[in-house]
């Protein structure tokens, strides 16, 4: 018998039972509530014991758990201790620049933003700008502007007759389902406000997506919500009837995501709302299968076609997909194949193994896909080698929270920059990481309409715009700090990375490519044999 045990058996069977005499003596009437309400100091004493009673009881002989068996009542002060540690750790333990995933410097700065209040970081900086892998820029004696035709990009390659023109920074992937109604739509009237993009993510066309007017782009996910037939397949005419719609800018393909590459998602039936039926084309309160892989195609060719399908429906609108780059044979071969059927994504997104809002698996979370950089800068190379890169935008998202994150994806190969938990943030999210309990205390990434109607959704959209401006103005002052009118002319030289000692820029530590580069004999070692298994054919 451990002493814990003893002192509650102490505490049960003796001096209980003393409080209870204890009590009952004080009155020498009948005994009544109101006359034990005249002592309550020993009638509390009386109900701490009786609870330390009870619980004890059941934790002793009943419960599950090795600790509370072993320590009955007193086991739970460690049980509740830990649940608050995430809070405990955030506002008392970590400093500026230690927390994960956004530190609590980007927090700040994100949210200062949003309020449209100073910016400035004053003494100098907490980074340890001599520690390996550290990440810098080499700043210019001749500072410019940048001007204002390449403020914003043009979204059209050589099949797209419906251009679209969007900003250098966008709302990332996130499904009305995953975020509350309340924070989709304060999440497109920002958009509206800033003149600025929001992806819809997998989980359909939302009214939630369309009521304020910023512009959209419509991801189509594995399960085809809010285009399919009951079996799953894909739908064509219900695609048409909302593709066409005028605020459905460009339409993106999802083959993977950064958080869980190659796995599929259960949306189980209690959460099938007539609401969420409604929206994504699955009967009420059945469980909702999204597979891992895409039922209209199983080979790069098939991907290609699937984008000129999508094309033709829209009446030529910009048609891409978005992945995570994995087996870069994969992707190689998908270039094959644009090679040979001469079919064109407009764009590509690049979604980073550093994940993003939703919730996925620990091992697929850590350990699979590659990072946002790293991807982007091996796509666009593979895009210069083949030939192509200047027909094909390149999207690229992964922990965008400041004018360095924009610049640094941009320079390694992206044309513009998706962020999600960014603005999530400018919603007021705390980073609480609860976005998979439906208990998230700020009523951004949660179902419960108690929980969601914290959002003022005028106050919060204008946080999303002012966030959105002051990122994209960060970013632009910084290309001009560096010298350049033109985004489009930073290439992977002008980004440093420290290692051991040495800094070296990323077309040193990588190896670069030139134009066309793997339609000849001198393909690089780095390239050259997963370039010579890849085909057209097969994934």
């Amino acid at each position: 018998m451990t002493p814990v045990v003893r002192l509650y058996w102490g505490i049960a069977l003796v001096l209980m039972p003393l409080s209870l005499v204890w009590l009952l003596a004080s009155t020498s009437q009948a005994i009544t509530i109101e006359a034990l309400l005249a002592y309550p100091f020993r009638l509390t004493v009386f109900i701490l014991l009786l609870a330390w009673t009870l619980v004890g009881a059941y934790e002793l002989f009943f419960s599950v758990s090795n600790l509370r068996r072993n320590y009955p009542v007193l086991a739970n002060i460690r049980y509740m201790l830990e649940y608050i540690r995430p809070e405990i750790q955030q506002y008392f333990i970590a400093n500026n620049i230690e927390e994960k995933p956004f530190s609590r410097e980007r927090r700040n700065l994100i949210y200062r933003r949003s309020k449209a209040i100073s910016d400035t970081l004053p003494f100098g900086t907490e980074q340890d700008i001599l520690a390996d892998g550290y990440r810098s820029l080499s700043h210019s004696m001749k500072a410019t502007e940048v001007a204002e035709q390449h403020i914003r990009v043009t979204f059209a390659g050589p099949s797209c007759s419906k251009p679209y023109s969007a900003s250098r920074l966008n709302i990332s992937a996130m499904s009305f389902g995953a975020l509350s109604s309340t924070a989709i739509a304060a999440l497109n009237r920002g958009a509206m406000l800033g003149n600025f993009a929001h992806n819809t993510g997998e989980g359909g066309l939302s009214n939630y997506h369309l009521e304020h007017g910023g512009d959209i782009i419509w991801q189509i996910g594995t399960g085809y919500f809010g285009c399919r037939y009951p079996d799953g397949s894909f739908d064509d005419s219900a695609f048409a009837d909302r593709a066409n719609l005028e605020v459905v800018k460009m339409i993106e393909i999802k083959i993977s995501q950064g958080a869980k590459p190659s796995h599929g998602g259960v949306l189980p039936g209690a959460k099938v709302t007539e609401e969420i039926a409604r929206i994504r084309l699955v009967p009420v309160g059945k469980t909702v299968i999204s597979p891992p892989t895409h039922p209209e195609f199983d080979s790069p060719r098939g991907l290609l076609e699937f984008v000129q399908r999508l094309r033709d429906l829209t009446g030529g609108k910009p048609v891409g997909f978005k992945f995570c780059l994995g087996k870069k044979t994969e992707f190689l071969a998908i270039v094959k194949a644009m090679l040979d059927t001469e079919i064109l994504p407009d764009f590509i997104t690049i979604d980073g193994a550093e994940g993003g809002t939703g919730a996925a698996p620990v091992e697929f979370s850590n350990r699979l896909g590659t990072p946002c950089l790293e991807a982007t800068y091996y796509v666009n190379q593979v895009l210069i080698g083949a030939g192509l890169r200047q027909h094909i935008k390149l999207i690229s998202a992964g922990q965008t929270a400041t004018g360095f994150d924009m610049l640094e994806k941009i320079i390694v190969g992206a044309d513009t920059v998706n962020a999600a938990r960014a603005m999530m943030m400018a919603l007021g999210c705390i980073q609480s990481k609860t976005c998979n309990t439906n208990h998230c205390p700020t009523g951004v990434a949660t179902q419960n309409p108690a929980r969601a109607r914290a959002i003022n959704l005028e106050n919060r959209s204008q946080r999303v715009r002012n966030f959105h401006h002051a990122t994209v103005h960060s970013f632009l002052e910084l290309c001009g700090a560096m010298g350049f009118s033109n985004p489009g002319e930073l290439t992977p030289s002008e980004l440093l990375r420290r290692c051991e000692g040495k800094v070296q820029n990323f077309d040193q530590i990588y190896t670069p490519l030139i134009e066309r580069q793997l339609l000849s004999d001198s393909i690089p070692e780095q390239y050259g044999e997963d370039w010579r298994r890849a085909t057209a054919d097969s994934f």
